[in-house]
Formats: C-alpha cells, structure tokens, sequence
C-alpha cells in the first residue's frame, strides 16, 4: 500500500477514534491521506450462523449484540420479521408500547452518536458529558422496565416480555419535559461554536446522488437532503397514525449529520408523547406455541434503525428456528463511502467524517 512517497498508519483496531475494533491502514502523504483499506472481522460472532440451532425466541438476544447501542431497535426488527413469517399479531398495546421505547432508543443512540463526535471533532468534553445524562435516563427507563441496560432483551414474538411499573410513566413524562430544552441548549452551544464548526463544516460532504448510489440510509443519508425514513416510507407499529417530520441536512457534510441526529431527538419525543396519549389498555404479549414452528416461507423485513434500514431475512422450513437468517446493517452500508470522502483529505478530518456517518462495529461484524 505505502510507496516511496507514502508511509502507511494503522488506526486501530483498538483506537478510541475508531468507535470499536476497526481498524483502518491509512497510506500517508505528509499530512493527507492518498489511500486507504477499511478492514473488519475482528469482533465476528457468527450470529447468523449460530441463529441456525436456536428457537426463534432464543436468537432475540443476538439482535442484542449486534447493535449494541440500539437493542430495542433490533429486537423490534427482528420480531417484526418473525411475526410477518409465523402470521403473529401482537396486541395493540404491545404495538404502542414498542413504539415508545424504539424511540428512546433513537433518543439514546444518537445521544451517543452526537456526543462521541464532538469529542472527536476537538471541542470540548462538557457536550459529551451533557448528552450521556439524557442516555442515562433512558438507560434507567429500560433498567426499570425489564433490568437491563444496554442488552435489554425486551421485545417478545408476539408483543414485550413485560409491561412497564407505574413510576416508569413518571418518569418518562419529566424527561420528555426536559429534552426539548436540551436539544435547544446543545444547538446553542454548538451550532456556532467556532471550533466545532471548522472541524465539521464542508468535511465528508455526501452527495445525494453518492449517497443514493451507496445505499446509505439513516441520519447518513437525510443529512444529504434526502427525506427518506422507512417509519413514513413503509410504516410499520403504526407510524403512519403518528404526526412527525423528517429532519434533512443541505449539503451532506459531518455538521448536516450532527443537526439531523439532534432534531430527529426533537421528533422522537413528539412520537412518544403520541404513542402514550393513545396507549390503550389491554394485554402486552400474544401468547405463541413455545417451540414456534413458521409454514416454510421467506420474508425480509425492514425498519428504521438509530443508524438507518435494518433488514432482517428469514428463511424458514417448517423447523422450530430459522433454516437461514441474514441482517441488513446499516452500519455495514453507510461505512463503505469512507475510502472515498477520506482519501484526499487530512486524518483528524477522516476521523471527524468516520465519527459522523455513527458506525457500530457489532453489526458490522455480526
């Protein structure tokens, strides 16, 4: 890779820039980069294979692992999917409750996503403190709720495994009265912020046909000005009942993706608010056959994920666990425009870029 006139660096794989155990082999020219190779695998867990001889229940806590900051997002997914095979229709109870908290976790996620990269960008560490404070609650909802964390393992085939305590709703409502309030604190210490704004403006720019063309999805792709979300595309849990807008950015550059992610938090919270005024009474699981056995069929189900489309495809045979499972990461996707936004450019501006586009290295291994 390196030549007379380059010299090769490695980032990673254990690198706090590289948000998990990535690595990147970057080939050098004074300070810009003329060429690099992405290189992954080291935290595969063949998930998908492993799917193969566990029940369909028993592989919820894989979607766990692969999107480790966004596990409600996945287990809604991959449920979702299984439901759509086996012909499971959860209560509507059920159906408002995942909604809640799928959009706590888009909340939490791109707490994370937004507060890591402006830690990255050079600013200052008071935003990521700030923006880990809302996660925590949110974290403290979910520990509540089912006494996990970060792997909550909430979502059931057939609706939620359990329904949430009474001090939970109070709980949720005193955040939903502060995060507006937050998000307005956060763009007014960093939409103008000088040093912010030289580390993020005009660097990584995605154009919408790049972006298009790449596949991207998520805050990757509507920062480019695309308004495309799967919850007002393929609506799915009801979201076509819930009132909300989709945040776009103007030119497709690491401040668009930022704003997105902070308005999105603005929007998250007005679904929220929706889903518990309409929260009906009522049970919140179906009960389903222990060992669930799905007519042979194949089906791919997509959502919309913290990071973008999460796709699950299932095969089944008739078998209590899926003949072939296959996921859709949108960090896999949204990763494979790196090569082309770095090169050129110098490495704190290919950090700043990789910071942005929020990759999770669980689901991009699986």
């Amino acid at each position: 890779m390196a030549t007379e006139d380059t010299y090769e660096l490695n980032i990673g794989p254990q690198h706090p820039s590289t948000h998990g155990v990535f690595r990147i082999k970057v080939a050098m020219n004074g300070e810009t980069i003329e060429d690099l190779d992405m290189i992954v695998g080291y935290l595969h867990r063949s998930m998908e294979k492993l799917s193969e001889e566990r029940t369909f229940t028993q592989n919820i806590p894989f979607t766990d692992r692969a999107d480790y900051l966004a596990a409600m997002s996945n287990n809604l997914g991959y449920c979702l999917a299984i439901e759509k095979i086996a012909d499971v229709i959860p209560p509507q109870r059920a159906t408002v409750l995942r909604v809640i908290f799928a959009e706590l976790q888009r909340i939490a996620s791109h707490a994370m996503a937004n507060g890591t990269l402006v830690s990255d960008a050079g600013a200052w560490q008071t935003p990521l403190m700030y923006m880990f404070r809302e996660r925590e609650k949110i974290l403290d909802l979910f520990e509540m709720t089912c006494g996990a964390r970060l792997t909550t393992n909430y979502m059931r085939i057939g609706g939620v495994a359990f329904e949430p305590p009474d001090e939970f709703y109070a709980q949720l409502n005193s955040l939903l009265g502060e995060l507006p309030d937050r998000v307005d604190e956060y763009m007014e210490m960093l939409s103008e912020n000088e040093i912010f704004i030289a580390r993020t403006k005009n660097v990584g720019i995605i154009t919408p046909e790049d972006a298009i063309n790449a596949s991207l999805s998520g805050p990757a792709l509507r920062g480019s000005g695309v308004p495309w979300d799967l919850r007002k595309a393929e609506p799915y849990c009801g979201y076509e009942d819930y009132d909300f807008e989709i945040p776009v950015g103007n030119i497709g550059d690491s401040y668009d993706r930022f704003m997105v992610r902070l308005f999105e938090v603005k929007e998250s919270v007005k679904i929220i608010k929706q889903a518990l005024n309409i929260l009906p009474k009522g049970m919140h699981k179906t009960q389903i056959p222990l060992a669930l056995r799905p007519e042979p069929d194949q089906v791919y189900f997509r959502t919309e994920g913290p990071r973008g489309e999460l796709g699950y495809f299932v095969i089944t045979d008739g078998g209590p666990a899926p003949y072939r499972m296959h996921i859709r990461a949108p960090s896999f996707i949204n990763l494979s425009l790196l090569k082309k936004l770095a090169t050129g450019s110098s490495l704190p501006d290919a950090v700043v870029t990789l910071g942005s586009i929020d990759i999770v290295v669980g689901e991009i291994d699986r």
